[in-house]
This record gives C-alpha cells, sequence and structure tokens, in this order.
C-alpha cells in the first residue's frame, strides 16, 4: 500500500539577519588645550607627582637594602673614641737579674677640649702637679679641630708617666675633661749606674740613647687600644651597652746583660774618684771576662742621672769607651810584639840593638828612658821602659803589611759590634797611605785612632791564649710567656797561638815587676799583674785635641788571666802609669774579690834588661 503523501511545504531560505551596516557619522576634531589649560597643568602634574612617588621608592628601597649598614657605621664612627693602651716595657737586668731599668705603674693626664670649660683655670690647676708651665698646658686646653689620619680627634696628651699619687689628686679636682688613666714611666733604681751605656727613654717610652734605644724594638712591646661609643657626655665613659673593642697590648721582652751591677758601681766610683783628682776632661774602664768576650763593667765620667737626664750636657751622656776616638800611644806594642813573635821575627828570648833615637823620615824618634848606642834591649826591657826606639825596629823586620794585617786581626779600624749607639770604628792605614814617617809613628801608637773597648779585646785576645772574642752586653732575653732565648754567640778567631801569646804574656809582666818600669802603680798584692801604660791623644773631628790620653790595660791573674781591665782618661798631661795605673789597681782588685779568684801562688820572674 502506497503510503499517503502528506502535504509538505517546500522549505524557504530565511533571509539574513545581520544588521544592516551603521552609516558612520564624522565628528569635528578636537583641538588639545593649551598649555595654560587646566586640563593640561592637571595632567603635567599628575605625572611629575607619579615620577617623584616612583624615585622617592627607589631611594628608600636602596636605603634600607643597600646603604643601611654605611650610614649606621658612619653614624658609629662619629661616635667613636679610643685610647691608647701602652705595651709594658721589657726592663733590663744585670747578670744576676738585678734591675738596671724597668718600667714602673704610672697615670697619664690628658684632656677632652670640648669639654674643657676655662682652658686658663685648668691650665693654672694643673701646673704645679704636673710640673709643667700653665703657658704650655693652656695650648692643649683649647677648642680647636684636631685630626689624624683625617679623622677628628678629641684627646690631647697633657703628661705621661705621672705619678700615682699626683695623679690621683688631680682626678680628685674634677676638673671638667681632664682624663687620667693608666700608664707607666720608666725607673733606674740605680739612678747614675751604668747610665752612659744603658741610655734612657723618652715620656712615650721609647728609648732614646743608648740600649734603651738600640734594643728599642725589643724592649718596647706592642701598644694595644681600647675602642668605644660615647654619647655626648665624658670622652673616657663609655656607653653602657654600647660598642667595644679592646686589642690587648703586648709586652715587651727583657734584656739581660753580661753587666754585673755591683762591679759596674765600684767600677764608676773608683773611675770617678781617681779621675777628678786628675783634672780629667773625660774617662773609660772596662772590664772583660777574657774567656768569655763579656763585659762586666763598662764605666764613663763623667756620668749623669738617668732620672733626669736632659738635665746633663750630650757630652757627658756618651759612652766612652766606644765613643772616643784615640791614638793608643805605647799599648800599642803589644801588636808589634804579638805579630812578631807569630812571625817568627823574634823569640821571647831576642835581644834588639838600639840606641838613643833612631829616624824614620824627617822625624827623629827617642826614648823617655834612653839608651846607650848598641845596647842590646831584650823583649822585658822593651815593655818594661816602653821603648819607641826598639819597637820601631822591631816593627821593621816585621814589615809594615804584616803589622798591617795583625792590626786588623786584632780588631782594630772596625766596630766590635757590642750593641752601643754611636760605636766608632777607629782608622788604621794601609801601608799603601803611610808617609816615611809612618814607619815610625804607626808601630808606637800614633797615626793609629782606636776606642779603648777595641784595645781592650786586643789584651783580652792575648790574656786567652791567642783566642780574640768579640765583646758583648747582652747574656740573653726573655720574652713575654717566660720562654728564655740565649744571645748570639760572638765571633771568635783565632790570632796568634797559646804559646806565644804565653810569652807575651810573660814579657809585659815586666812592666809591673822591674822597679823602675812604667806600670809599677798597677802592681797588686797577692797577684801577678801583666800590662801595659800608654800615653796618646784624643782625635776629634778630625783633629788632635789639647792634653793627653793616659791609658793602662791589664789582665790577672798573669800566669792564668781571668780578667782584663783597661782605663783610659784624658788629661791636661801625664804618663799612663801614674794616671791610670792606680785605678786599675784597685778596679782590679776589687773584681778578683768578688769573684773569688784566689791570689797567685807562684811569684814572677825575674826580668834580665840589657843583654
Amino acid at each position: 500500500m502506497v503510503p499517503r503523501e502528506r502535504n509538505r511545504r517546500a522549505p524557504t531560505r530565511r533571509k539574513s539577519e545581520r544588521p544592516a551596516p551603521r552609516r558612520l557619522i564624522e565628528k569635528p576634531p578636537v583641538t588639545p588645550p593649551k598649555l595654560g589649560h587646566p586640563k593640561r597643568r592637571l595632567r603635567l602634574a599628575t605625572a611629575v607627582s607619579l615620577l617623584l612617588f616612583v624615585v622617592i621608592g627607589a631611594r628608600l628601597v636602596q636605603l634600607q637594602l643597600t646603604d643601611a649598614p654605611a650610614y649606621a657605621a658612619a653614624g658609629l664612627q662619629e661616635r667613636l673614641s679610643s685610647i691608647d693602651l701602652p705595651a709594658p716595657r721589657g726592663a733590663i737586668l744585670d747578670r744576676t737579674g738585678a734591675v738596671l731599668a724597668h718600667s714602673v705603674e704610672a697615670r697619664y693626664v690628658g684632656a677632652d677640649p670640648e669639654l674643657v670649660v676655662d682652658p686658663a683655670r685648668t691650665a693654672e690647676a694643673l701646673s704645679p702637679l704636673l710640673g709643667i708651665a700653665a703657658s704650655d698646658l693652656s695650648g692643649h686646653l683649647q677648642r680647636k679641630k684636631r685630626e689624624i689620619d683625617g679623622k677628628p680627634v678629641r684627646f690631647a696628651w697633657l703628661a705621661r708617666g705621672v705619678d700615682v699619687d699626683r695623679a690621683t689628686q688631680i682626678a680628685e679636682m674634677k676638673l671638667p675633661g681632664i682624663v687620667v688613666g693608666r700608664d707607666e714611666r720608666r725607673d733606674v733604681p740605680g739612678d747614675d749606674l751604668a747610665a752612659n751605656l744603658i741610655g734612657f727613654t723618652g715620656t712615650d717610652l721609647t728609648g732614646l740613647a743608648g740600649i734603651e734605644s738600640r734594643f728599642d724594638k725589643v724592649l718596647r712591646g706592642r701598644d694595644g687600644k681600647f675602642t668605644f661609643e660615647v654619647g655626648q657626655g665624658e670622652l673616657s665613659k663609655p656607653i653602657p651597652g654600647g660598642y667595644q673593642l679592646m686589642t690587648p697590648a703586648r709586652p715587651g721582652s727583657s734584656l739581660t746583660l753580661t753587666i754585673d751591677r755591683d762591679v759596674q758601681f765600684m767600677t764608676q766610683r773608683i773611675l770617678a774618684d781617681k779621675m777628678r783628682g786628675q783634672g780629667a776632661t773625660w774617662a773609660a774602664a772596662i772590664v772583660l771576662d777574657v774567656k768569655t768576650g763579656e763585659v762586666i763593667a763598662q764605666a764613663s765620667y763623667p756620668t749623669y742621672s738617668a732620672k733626669n737626664p736632659f738635665a746633663a750636657k750630650p757630652s757627658e751622656r756618651g759612652d766612652m769607651a766606644t765613643s772616643a776616638v784615640v791614638d793608643p800611644g805605647s799599648i800599642h806594642k803589644a801588636i808589634v810584639l804579638a805579630a812578631a813573635l807569630q812571625e817568627g821575627v823574634v823569640k821571647p828570648d831576642s835581644t834588639i840593638p838600639i840606641g838613643p833615637t833612631i829616624r824614620k823620615g824627617d822625624v827623629t824618634f827617642k826614648d823617655t828612658h834612653p839608651f846607650s848606642e848598641g845596647t842590646q834591649l831584650t823583649l822585658p826591657g822593651l815593655m818594661a821602659y816602653s821603648s819607641n826606639v826598639a819597637t820601631i825596629k822591631v816593627a821593621e823586620m816585621l814589615g809594615a803589611q804584616k803589622l798591617y794585617d795583625y792590626q786588623r786581626l786584632f780588631g782594630l779600624g772596625a766596630e766590635t759590634g757590642i750593641g752601643v749607639p754611636g760605636e766608632a770604628s777607629g782608622l788604621v792605614q794601609p801601608p799603601g797611605n803611610w808617609s816615611g814617617s809612618s814607619h815610625g809613628s804607626i808601630p808606637i801608637g800614633h797615626s793609629v785612632a782606636v776606642t779603648p773597648l777595641q784595645m781592650a779585646a786586643v789584651y783580652a785576645a792575648i790574656a786567652n791564649d791567642g783566642l780574640w772574642i768579640q765583646p758583648h752586653l747582652i747574656k740573653e732575653t726573655k720574652q713575654p710567656d717566660g720562654k728564655i732565648v740565649a744571645a748570639e754567640g760572638p765571633q771568635t778567631r783565632q790570632v796568634i797561638s797559646p804559646e806565644n801569646a804565653a810569652a807575651l804574656r810573660q814579657i809585659m809582666e815586666a812592666v809591673t815587676v822591674v822597679d823602675d818600669a812604667t806600670g809599677v802603680n798597677a802592681r797588686l798584692a797577692g797577684y801577678r799583674i801583666s800590662g801595659k801604660t800608654g800615653t796618646g791623644t784624643q782625635v776629634k773631628d778630625g783633629k788632635y785635641t789639647p792634653g793627653e790620653v793616659a791609658s793602662f790595660i791589664g789582665m790577672a791573674p798573669a800566669d792564668q788571666p781571668r780578667y782584663v781591665i783597661a782605663v783610659f782618661a784624658h788629661t791636661p798631661g801625664g804618663g799612663g802609669g801614674a794616671v791610670a795605673g792606680p785605678a786599675f789597681r784597685d778596679m782590679m782588685g776589687y773584681t778578683l774579690r768578688h769573684f773569688k779568684v784566689p791570689p797567685t801562688g807562684t811569684k814572677p820572674p825575674e826580668f834580665v834588661i840589657t843583654a
């Protein structure tokens, strides 16, 4: 069955539902407001304000995150004050540990000028207690800009090393702006004891002379510093809980010298007593241990009080044993004989044919104890009567070059290196510089420049079997932690053989044994003495000074020497035996008793003067 078709309407296309395009309506262009128009001004102000807010915000971020620590540190720096903490200076001790110089507790007095109310009255109040003129103090109390390394400083030193009692009186006065703190000052218990050797310090405890100066870096240590934050009040009072930084001071090391305090004391006293009576302008004495080269005593005349060094003349503060430059005179003859014996030019029993004079160049040399022409003089006779003629003849046989070589071997022409500032080296002439008369003057100790210490070391070498040992003053150093460091060993060299040294010692005994010899004033009861007298001149600023330098250098006991003592004195005139001999005798007598050296058990030989 065919289905019935429904009557359906054919679909029809719907028309587009899009709206018809709009017609654009053109508007006339808007004219921008003029610069002075209110809208234009509002926009500009808004833009500028926004820009400022951005800049300020960025700067705040920078301050908070980047620059805040720097600004805080800068602010802290302006509130910081600091005080130096002086390092305790090491002591100077003698060989037994006795104090020669040390630091004791004291106080410093300073000022904060910003807090000083009345500078003039403050200066007047402090002047009598500090011993400083008020006019000198007031300049430090005035308010004025002070800088160190570009940083402002509110502190001025007024005095250091002030006695504790006086500083307490100042503190109790409660003067505005005045600060009192802990300090040190140098104390010298012996006053003038070894003052020319030890030297002194300034008020800041810096070494200015002598051993104090030469070993300043060893003695002074390293200062500390206390840095702290202060408020607007007293400079010296830290803010509780504020910034503080303490750098502790490191104490200096102490020096132990080879000096014996008792021997030094007696050597100084004997030297002063004897030389005042001789009208000496200066004098020096040295005591050497011949086996070690240690300086047991080293005295100068005049001396001074190390407690008040600036009250003395500079010429009174020098160490004459190392700074005085002299022609040694006849004490130089020991070098000539030592060299001649060692080179085999003469033997201990040799005789020298002499007459009353000898001519070298354009100068005629003679003896104070003249002998007739053709006299055969023994070597003990040469020394006993200090014969210039015989010495010049021995030097002729030795030769100029050999004599010069032995001068240098015995240490002439060079500093000993003892450690005292201002030590002179002296001068010896090489043969190429000799004139005709030099062949006569140099052997007898003229046209030669030496120091007393150099000649003492020469005789110590003869006493020590021909072994030269560098004289030295420093025994050991004691560090702050208690560690003991021995001093570097001295230089040594063998100059002549032990046999020739022993022969020369016996030859020189004639100087004190022969009745009318030049050194009889140096005789010491109970002991055999070997030595030599000398009369020379002083060289100063390249010129000879008026007067004479008398000397005696001797050793005892002569058969087994323990000590050498050298005495020099610049006087208006007088030979070494008369001027220096008695001082040597008293010094040697005390030294031998002090060290308990027993009297000599043997008698000296009987000497033959002429053959």
